[in-house]
């Protein structure tokens, strides 16, 4: 691969296609198959794809209920903050993101999101902190 060649494209495009397969009120899972328009110029998966992808699932845990929200959106879980910490990556295979609920309040919900690859490799850690919309200031 020629990282410096791939680094002179400044035009970037790419997609991510995932599914949330499970959802309740504690947890949440997503699957990902590592595909071309995920990868960095050093053919590893992007941060920012496991990153889009560990948020999605995360948003789901903090949902928890989809009759917690309404059809205008009021008590959709926001998030406010965001950490995340990449600890391995991967070229191929599918992905599994597992998000659980580390604190549900009345406003405030805390989600941990761990995305594994193959042998259950824990790729990235994340932690967010979602603010249900609606609540008051």
């Amino acid at each position: 691969m020629n990282v410096r060649g791939a680094l002179q494209n400044r035009t970037y495009e790419g997609s991510l296609r995932f599914e949330v397969e499970e959802v309740s009120v504690d947890h949440a899972i997503g699957r990902m198959a590592v595909q071309p328009g995920v990868l960095n110029p050093f053919g590893t998966v992007h941060a920012g794809a496991l990153i889009w992808f560990a948020d999605v699932v995360a948003t789901y845990c903090a949902i928890g209920d989809l009759q917690t929200v309404e059809e205008n959106g009021q008590g959709f879980p926001v998030a406010v903050d965001l950490h995340s910490v990449l600890l391995a990556n991967e070229r191929d295979g599918d992905l599994t993101a597992t998000a659980r609920c580390i604190r549900r309040g009345r406003q405030v919900v805390v989600v941990g999101t761990a995305i594994t690859g193959k042998a259950g490799r824990v790729l990235l850690e994340m932690t967010t902190t979602h603010l249900r919309s609606g609540s008051p200031r």
